[in-house]
């Protein structure tokens, strides 16, 4: 909730993804799809680029991969 005062949809998904991959220093493991990388993927009933806030609703997650599974 916070970040969402200050900040973007789209710059707290990158914060969440890509950005803490550059600051554990895995950028080509973490926060990317590609082959080789960790896999760990929500799939959500909405558009978090739209409203982020759909990632807050349990009843909106539709699929958890965590590493591939």
């Amino acid at each position: 909730m916070l970040r969402r005062e200050v900040l973007s949809n789209l710059e707290i998904l990158r914060s969440a993804t890509s950005i803490n991959a550059e600051l554990l220093r895995k950028p080509d493991e973490l926060g990317v799809l590609k082959p080789g990388a960790f896999a760990d993927l929500l799939l959500v009933d909405g558009d978090p680029l739209a409203d982020v806030r759909v990632l807050e609703d349990r009843a909106r997650l539709r699929l958890i991969l965590k590493d591939g599974a």
